[in-house]
């Protein structure tokens, strides 16, 4: 059974860091070889730091949510990313509501580049699911 991260363990204003990436060509063209995406020489479409950092979460310390639904994303590009950046996420847990089964979950996400500067944010929606009741007898 894999780990998760249930909704009782979930703590409001948690912040959590990724590991940083380099951009590179090979991103940029991979990503462009499953979208069809095209974007001129030196640049990174919009959303593959989106994706990227979506990809960076996965390799923090702690288990992934359990999530059940995707509910909402609203999203900003702030600054353009070029390849040879170097970019990685932090995540701010905003809000849980709880709910029967599951509760929602608001998580605010920030881009930075290199520099420490901004270069995409937005807020996620998820459903994530409460423990197994029969587990906790």
């Amino acid at each position: 059974m894999t780990a998760a991260t249930y909704f009782e363990d979930v703590v409001v204003d948690q912040v959590k860091l990724t590991p940083a990436v380099t951009v590179t060509e090979a991103h940029v063209e991979m990503y462009q070889g499953i979208t069809r995406e095209m974007s001129a020489t030196g640049q990174i479409p919009d959303v593959l730091p989106l994706c990227l950092g979506v990809g960076l979460a996965w390799r923090v310390k702690d288990p992934p949510m359990a999530v059940q639904a995707f509910v909402a994303l609203d999203w900003k590009v702030v600054k353009e990313l070029r390849v040879g950046d170097t970019m990685h996420s932090r995540s701010r847990i905003v809000s849980k509501r709880p709910m029967r089964d599951a509760g929602l979950i608001v998580d605010e996400r920030t881009i930075l580049d290199q520099h420490g500067e901004v270069v995409q944010q937005g807020r996620f929606t998820f459903l994530v699911a409460k423990r197994n009741k029969e587990a906790l007898a």
